[in-house]
């Protein structure tokens, strides 16, 4: 049977008016690559700390590995490796120092792993904290989650400040953690990088969880992205959402029947078409739309 790295019950944080969390059921299996979708403000960030225990739950539950967040929290720890969205470190400290002080506080000789971690990441470790781009100090806080070899990497936001290089660099050592039985929950709102990279995903949306599923089946829906080369309005007939146009062209998404769209293109001077699956950004703004279904 499965262990469950992650489950929480009806867990909720209120912060008085403003929005926390509010029921949240969510179950992340061990060994899994779990997506946690939404824009900023939905509930992200903290549902994270929660998890954490960096702050407290107004009420439910929820345990890692089997062990309740609040009881059992320094042991929890041990099994955790977290990236908060927003690095911040002690300034004047180098950042050698910040990634042995990272493993000090664990009791566990890192040295090794560390310095792999830096040259694949081409971190300067004599740098000063203070001298250091955000990109950087994303790769200090990425070497300190990771070299130890968590059960559980917990991402919060990993990859803002990253080039292009060191994100596929950083996502090919997370495929590789994941390939070993590591557990790794990236909560995000680039879309792309969930569906590269996650089996399994939820979507929340103002503190709710709104969907919660494979991505392949979350990434199914009767629309289609449907482009047309000729025309640069969508012809009245067709029920279309999101449309986009240009000089000669205009894309939008249809989901009504085929041989209608086919007999209203008939008619029509156009001298190209193509109709594709949308992608799960599209996707994810329908979920928002309509409130959790996916039509």
């Amino acid at each position: 049977m499965t262990m469950k790295a992650i489950e929480t019950l009806s867990l909720t944080k209120s912060y008085g008016k403003a929005r926390g969390i509010t029921n949240l059921d969510l179950t992340v299996n061990e060994g899994g690559f779990f997506g946690f979708i939404g824009p900023n403000g939905a509930g992200k960030s903290t549902t994270v700390r929660t998890l954490l225990g960096l702050i407290s739950p107004t009420s439910g539950e929820a345990r890692i590995f089997g062990k309740d967040i609040v009881r059992q929290r320094t042991e929890i720890l041990a099994d955790i490796g977290y990236m908060p969205s927003e690095a911040a470190f002690y300034s004047g400290t180098r950042v050698k120092d910040v990634i042995a002080f990272s493993a000090k506080m664990r009791r566990a000789d890192c040295s090794k792993e560390a310095a792999a971690l830096c040259e694949r990441l081409a971190l300067d470790r004599e740098k000063r904290v203070e001298e250091l781009s955000l990109g950087n100090r994303k790769k200090v806080s990425i070497v300190c989650a990771l070299q130890h070899k968590p059960k559980l990497c917990i991402l919060d936001e990993p990859t803002s400040g990253l080039d292009p290089l060191m994100q596929k660099e950083f996502f090919d050592i997370l495929r590789e953690r994941h390939a070993e039985g590591a557990t790794i929950f990236l909560s995000s709102h680039i879309l792309s990088e969930i569906q590269k990279n996650c089996s399994r995903a939820a979507i929340i949306k103002e503190g709710r969880i709104i969907a919660l599923d494979s991505v392949e089946k979350l990434s199914k829906t009767k629309a289609k992205r449907v482009t047309l080369h000729g025309v640069n309005t969508v012809p009245e007939q067709l029920e279309a959402k999101s449309a986009e146009a240009s000089a000669d062209s205009v894309s939008f998404l249809y989901s009504g029947d085929i041989k209608v769209l086919l007999n209203t293109v008939s008619g029509l001077p156009v001298y190209d078409m193509t109709i594709t699956e949308p992608d799960l950004e599209e996707i994810f703004m329908h979920y928002y739309e309509k409130g959790g279904e996916n039509k």
